[in-house]
């Protein structure tokens, strides 16, 4: 009896965010989500329960300019990492979901990581 793709994914996301939960020690996280579509990415403090920063592809200032890449997802990382800064969060931990960290993912932190994120 085979796995259907979801369940897959799901237990992907859950050894991923198992795994970060005993790397965080207090820090906020920086979660990724993707469609075909968009890229939208949070730094959330799993302590207090709430989203510190947050940015996507369908932004004011990102609307529009980017299809579905990996320049997008840069874009998207900058804005991110610069939001995050501005709420005093300087160190995070990077939370891929089910996705591999490669292609969009891989240019979203990145490009957080240039603009002064650290994880």
């Amino acid at each position: 009896m085979s796995v259907k793709p979801a369940v897959k994914q799901q237990r992907r996301a859950s050894r991923v965010r198992t795994r970060i939960a005993r790397q965080a020690i207090g820090r906020p996280r920086l979660s990724v989500h993707r469609t075909n579509c968009h890229i939208y990415a949070q730094v959330i403090d799993d302590l207090k329960g709430c989203t510190l920063a947050a940015a996507s592809t369908q932004d004011k200032d990102l609307k529009g300019k980017f299809k579905a890449n990996k320049d997008a997802a840069a874009a998207v990382g900058k804005l991110v990492a610069q939001r995050a800064t501005k709420a005093g969060v300087k160190e995070v931990v990077f939370d891929r979901g089910s996705y591999l960290y490669h292609g969009r993912e891989k240019a979203l932190a990145e490009a957080a990581r240039e603009a002064g994120l650290s994880f």
